[in-house]
């Protein structure tokens, strides 16, 4: 039977329980503002009853707190990180996208390719009534020299941009690999704490916000698994298996986790790219971490889309002759005009997943100008093994990434800027100039990188000698011209006589302008760019880029509005309501006081059993 005092034992449990309760509650208040808080719990239960061995059967022991918890919904949080890498990966599109489309713009704020197009055209124009006219010669090249600096500035701008983005690209796996440290420790710090039976509550806290953020940088998936007893399964030991997994790929692995590491690449993938791209790997093996794959998302996929997208057109094609130092390509190429080339003269080929380096390359056409069939030069020789193994096999230059980001902007204006200068060339080249002699140059040249002199282009497509090859490193094709460093022939610019306006002979008047006329067809006549005239390249930049502006805004819209429905959800569980708190303090309050009242009655009892009753 248990003791004539065992009321107040009963009794202190209860002050005991809800003093416990009450602190809890006040600590769910004092945090209501706390970011990444998790509302907490006291679970409580009756005490282990005890047998009194009377006809009542067990004699109730009073109240115990059981644990002290946070609540969080797992299914919740799941999908709140599932939302969170697509919101972040439509946010960072939509973040670049609005500056590349500044680069475009041509309104009453800003004079733009249009403004710029129509103003030499203007000048060309004026240049028929006095061809011979020095002064309206030099607007006309002046005209044209704001044609070439828009393209620089742009190519200046884009370029920027993605040198930003690049070294975003390495601040976020810093800080990827930040977040994969604290997780680490977190994850210790919780298990030293419940192997002793308590529940690292605010650990588990600071650990989900972190999740929260990694899920906006890459997808991520996280398991936690009870550690158990080898020779007893079902008995659980406290501590648990804690794993974060990014692109199906372990990061945190409970206490260690696996650094990725960024490596600037050596080449470029294309053409017009910046110096120093990074290239993404594990630490530890040393293999590509993928974050750029179609099947990914985050803000470093979308880091990674600006910086390298290339609408999938990037060059491809299936090997068909191979020697020791060099590799020839004929079938399912992808780039089959010189003016559409986005590959840098020297790189890196990858062949059946192996990388071969090249230091140049040639190309043959056909009768009509279609390039049929490339050959690399490698920087190494390769063995009759390798040979026999990459025979057949297909060949791509950088990866196929299907998002339109600087590479391509800067691919199309290359196409657009090659066509035009070839066109406009070839109608002037042959003329006279006002001194009498052929025009020989290119009046719409690029400086060359390495001499920094004017590059004399020469014409491709010819189909008077089919067949014809051309390489990289002998040839002067427009597939060396840049947006970067187009320019207008610095010898017409100082003296603007050099320069023909007709193909007769200027003994027959210096004001002849036959070419004037064909070059003024340029502007709207003349298929140069997707399959209508100069006037028609911004609206088709404009076009690529409002789409994919509008379709980032709306997806990010969605999937914010998305974020804030399940993130509502997550609060209606673990949040902290000051409401609710406010009853449970009433609530506690309550119990405590009527355990207080049960030990004082229990005293008045106890006083009156043993003064008045001498017992």
């Amino acid at each position: 039977m248990p003791s004539q005092f065992f009321g107040l034992t009963i009794a202190s449990s209860g002050l005991s329980a809800y003093q416990a309760a009450l602190n809890t509650t006040a600590n769910n208040i004092s945090n209501v503002k706390t970011k990444g808080y998790s509302r907490q719990e006291a679970n409580l239960s009756s005490s282990a009853a005890l047998r009194v061995y009377a006809k009542y059967g067990s004699a109730g022991t009073g109240v115990q707190v059981d644990s002290i918890k946070q609540l969080r919904n797992e299914y919740y949080d799941t999908k709140y990180w599932e939302n969170q890498s697509s919101l972040g990966l439509y946010q960072t599109k939509l973040k670049y996208n609005l500056q590349i489309e500044n680069y475009f713009i041509d309104d009453d704020t800003e004079k733009g390719f249009s403004t710029i197009l129509n103003n030499m055209f203007n000048a060309l124009d004026t240049l028929k009534n006095s061809a011979g006219d020095v002064n309206n010669r030099q607007q006309f090249i002046a005209q044209a020299q704001n044609f070439t600096t828009y393209f620089n500035s742009v190519a200046i701008g884009l370029g920027e941009i993605q040198d930003s983005v690049n070294e975003e690209v390495k601040s976020t796996v810093a800080n990827i690999n930040s977040i994969a440290e604290k997780i680490s420790i977190l994850n210790k710090q919780i298990n030293t704490i419940e192997l002793q039976g308590g529940y690292a509550n605010e650990l588990r806290d600071q650990r989900a916000l972190l999740i929260d953020e990694l899920s906006s940088i890459v997808p991520t998936e996280v398991a936690e698994v009870p550690v158990t007893n080898s020779h007893f399964p079902e008995m659980q030991l406290g501590s648990n298996y804690y794993t974060v997994k990014i692109n199906g790929q372990v990061l945190v692995d409970s206490y260690e986790y696996n650094a990725l590491v960024c490596v600037a690449r050596d080449s470029k993938v294309n053409q017009s790219d910046m110096e120093g791209m990074y290239d993404i790997y594990w630490a530890d093996t040393g293999s590509t971490f993928n974050a750029g794959s179609d099947y990914s998302s985050g803000s470093l996929k979308g880091l990674l889309d600006i910086r390298d997208g290339n609408n999938a057109e990037n060059f491809k094609g299936k090997v068909t002759g191979v020697t020791g130092d060099s590799v020839t390509i004929a079938d399912e190429l992808s780039i089959t005009s010189a003016e559409a080339m986005t590959m840098p003269e020297s790189g890196v080929l990858t062949i059946d997943g192996r990388d071969y380096k090249y230091e140049g390359f040639s190309f043959t056409t056909d009768g009509n100008g279609k390039v049929v069939s490339y050959t690399f030069k490698l920087t190494d020789t390769i063995t009759a093994a390798e040979q026999t193994r990459i025979a057949n096999k297909k060949a791509t230059i950088g990866e196929s990434i299907d998002a339109k980001g600087v590479p391509y902007y800067m691919a199309q204006m290359n196409e657009f800027l090659r066509n035009f200068a070839q066109k406009f060339n070839d109608i002037m080249k042959g003329g006279e100039n006002l001194n009498g002699d052929k025009v020989n140059f290119s009046f719409i040249t690029a400086k060359d990188v390495v001499s920094g002199e004017d590059i004399d282009f020469i014409t491709i497509d010819s189909a008077e000698e089919p067949d014809n090859v051309y390489s990289t490193w002998d040839d002067n094709g427009y597939f060396k011209l840049t947006c970067r460093y187009v320019s207008v022939d610095r010898e017409s610019i100082k003296d603007p006589s050099l320069i023909a306006t007709t193909k007769n002979s200027i003994k027959n008047g210096v004001d002849q302008y036959d070419i004037v006329e064909e070059l003024l067809l340029l502007k709207k006549d003349t298929v140069m760019y997707r399959g209508g005239g100069a006037d028609d390249f911004l609206q088709c930049m404009i076009a690529d880029i409002s789409v994919d502006t509008e379709e980032a805004k709306i997806f990010s819209a969605n999937y914010e509005n998305v974020s804030g429905a399940i993130d509502n959800q997550r609060m209606s569980v673990s949040g902290v309501d000051e409401d609710e708190e406010a009853l449970n303090l009433v609530k506690f309050q309550n119990a405590y006081n009527l355990s207080s009242k049960m030990i004082s009655v229990l005293t008045e009892i106890y006083d009156r059993l043993i003064l008045e009753t001498g017992v």
